[in-house]
Order: C-alpha cells, then structure tokens, then sequence
C-alpha cells in the first residue's frame, strides 16, 4: 500500500470515550486494528492489516519521538508519548498513546499493544511547539543517522532541562 498522502490542516476530533487499540509484531506491522481506530484513521481493517504502524505517521512528528518509542518497548517497558497521526485523507489527529510490549510465557517480546485516548489540548499546545524544534533540527541535517541523532540529542536535552524523567514529564503536561 504505497500511497503518498498530502497533510491537510483540518484536525479530527474522537470523542474522550472513545479508545483507538492496536496490536504489531515486532518490525511495527499492524496485526489488529479496533474499529475505532479505523473509523479515525479512515483506513478499513483490512487495508491496516500486514502495514506498518507508520502509515499513519504524520511528517509534523519528529523521528526522534518514535525512536525515544521504540528504544523503550524494545527494552520491555511501556511507555507513554503525545502522537501527531494523519488519517488516510491527511487529515489529523492527537492521541496519548500508551505502548507495551506483549510477551510470551518465556518473557519474550512477541508484539507490541497500544491503547489510545484523546490527550488534554494544554498537552499538545506544550508538546507541539517541542516536537517542530525537535524536527527542525533533525532537518538541518541531510545524513538520516546524524538527524535521527541530533533529533534525539535534543529531545533528551530537553526532558532533562525539566529536571524529571519522561514518564514524569508526559504526565505532568
């Protein structure tokens, strides 16, 4: 499913009763989609399916975000991260995501789980000005390692500025 979609400016609201679910395997393939996060994102299940996680990643979001992500569930701790996604049309829509990885009987990480709500809008008005700094710098770099890296330098520079650990940080937005 390589599709090219242009980012609108138009922002989707779901309600705050409302719980966007899905499950990967461990290269970040959707293996489950509940029907709220179709009907957000717009795409059918059955298009989601087998796809990247990332196809519903928003340019607005910096890699760096997703490697801090990664980096955690890789190691078998969950975590918590204000998300920029794009629907299927472009346009957009925020979420607090909570990301665990799923293990085995062994403890062996099999997958990954994500549970999403609607994130407080003053946590996306102290996030958002964050995340386009953070994407500013990984652009001024044509390397994708060096901006990954410079992205990341400054996001851990930031968080430790705040004098608290980023699952602190992320709740106390």
């Amino acid at each position: 499913m390589a599709r090219r979609v242009t980012p609108t400016d138009r922002e989707i609201h779901f309600s705050p009763d409302d719980l966007i679910v899905s499950k990967t395997d461990l290269k970040g393939r959707i293996t489950y989609a509940n029907k709220v996060f179709c009907d957000v994102c717009g795409y059918a299940e059955a298009e989601l399916m087998g796809q990247p996680h990332s196809i519903i990643r928003h340019p607005d979001m910096p890699r760096a975000v997703f490697k801090l992500l990664w980096d955690t569930i890789q190691d078998g701790r969950e975590v918590f991260a204000y998300v920029k996604n794009m629907a299927r049309n472009g346009d957009h829509y925020w979420v607090f995501a909570h990301v665990t990885p799923s293990f085995d009987e062994s403890r062996r990480i099999v997958g990954y789980h994500s549970n999403r709500r609607v994130p407080e809008r003053r946590a996306i008005e102290a996030v958002a000005p964050l995340y386009a700094e953070v994407l500013r710098e990984e652009a001024r770099h044509a390397n994708g390692k060096d901006a990954l890296a410079a992205g990341h330098r400054r996001l851990i520079d930031f968080v430790d500025a705040q004098g608290m650990p980023y699952d602190e940080l992320v709740f106390s937005l």
